[in-house]
């Protein structure tokens, strides 16, 4: 197998749905990040041989083939859309990985884009002439209706069978905020600025008061404390997108920036009970760490979904993940969760703070989707 590196990464701003990009496409989005990857490494658009695409709202066809030609990749050269829900950005780096480690390409265009304010609007065909199309926000994740709850409902039923506190949420979006405003000014080199947009603009000074005012999103039980999920513990729906350049050994010598190159080490994906989609990185991780003989002390950098504050302080519990560690510039609940890129900003993100660490450092990155889903990746500065 062919080693792989990731030859570049970056982003657009993460932009809560109905603001700045609420009028943009998926191809406004993706083709200004694609084309400074390719200002940035020397690269021309058209030496892109596959293009792998996180989507999830879209409504249908195949938006990656729709942003490879708009961004000016050869009409020849593949592109396939993945819909792994929030695992699908991530899902893409795993795959473009395998094609240039097989010797199918040396040069793949993975990412994710989502266009909330544009997604599409659902119907179910009736059944019989003259009765209405019935709507529908999401599509089921399970086929039993019985196990296939909202993701705040699941996100509240991990409150109550852990007794993580409406408090301890708070904690820990206040202080995903709090490292979003202090390190924006490194955030911005991994953003390119689309409509005037060069930061995530949903971090805010949150405090307990203004938390503890936020509408419940999940209640498990009116009668119980525990089991509480609000807008403060819950990331915003958003728009944006983010791409990086997976490139073979070959291509890498000829970079102009393949100093800053990082090494694919490894991914995987995984799932857990299906109803239970904000547990399931923990069982993917294990596996994963026990694969290589690794544990948490192993990474310097580990970019961690945060979904919901509950989600994220259970996975770091029963993984033991040093909190210094985390998403150390913040993480989705300061910036928003525009679902098919969250796991491609994931991997943006751990690419720029391993620029920041010292040779061999290594960078982790877990996200969970929908279904019980998720997908974990490793890089390592070199």
């Amino acid at each position: 197998m062919r080693p792989v590196y990731v030859a570049a990464a970056l982003r657009t701003a993460v932009v809560p749905v109905n603001g700045a990009f609420k009028a943009l496409s998926v191809t406004d989005l993706a083709t200004p990040v694609i084309h400074r990857l390719c200002a940035d490494t020397g690269l021309r658009v058209t030496e892109i041989e596959q293009v792998l695409l996180g989507n999830a709202l879209y409504g249908g066809g195949n938006p990656a083939r729709l942003i490879a030609l708009a961004a000016g990749i050869p009409e020849h050269r593949p592109a396939m859309t993945l819909d792994t829900q929030c695992c699908a950005g991530l899902d893409s780096f795993r795959l473009g990985a395998q094609s240039i480690a097989t010797g199918q390409a040396d040069i793949v265009l993975v990412g994710g884009v989502e266009s909330t304010s544009r997604r599409a609007i659902r119907l179910h065909r009736p059944l019989h002439r003259g009765h209405p199309a019935e709507a529908y926000e999401r599509p089921p994740f399970t086929p039993w209706p019985e196990r296939d709850p909202d993701m705040a409902d699941a996100a509240a039923g991990l409150a109550f069978a852990h007794g993580i506190t409406r408090d301890e949420q708070h904690d820990w979006a206040i202080e995903s905020h709090r490292k979003t405003l202090a390190g924006r000014a490194a955030l911005s080199a991994e953003i390119v600025p689309v409509a005037g947009q060069q930061d995530d603009v949903a971090a805010r000074s949150l405090t307990p008061a203004i938390a503890k005012r936020t509408p419940l999103l999940a209640q498990l039980n009116e009668s119980n404390e525990l089991g509480l999920i609000d807008v403060a513990g819950t990331a915003l729906q958003a728009d944006a997108a983010a791409f990086a350049l997976l490139v073979s050994e070959a291509v890498l010598s000829e970079l102009s920036n393949a100093d800053k190159a990082v090494r694919w080490v490894t991914g995987l994906a995984g799932g857990a009970a299906a109803d239970q989609p904000p547990a399931a990185i923990v069982p993917v991780v294990q596996r994963l760490w026990e694969q290589h003989r690794w544990q948490a002390e192993d990474f310097a950098v580990i970019e961690l979904m945060e979904a919901y504050a509950v989600q994220a302080i259970h996975n770091s519990r029963l993984l033991a993940l040093p909190p210094e560690r985390i998403n150390r510039l913040g993480g989705a609940l300061a910036r928003g969760h525009p679902i098919g890129a969250s796991g491609a900003i994931l991997a943006v993100r751990a690419w720029h703070e391993l620029q920041q660490q010292t040779k061999g450092s290594q960078a982790l990155m877990a996200i969970a989707g929908a279904g019980g889903l998720a997908s974990v990746a490793v890089f390592e500065n070199t």
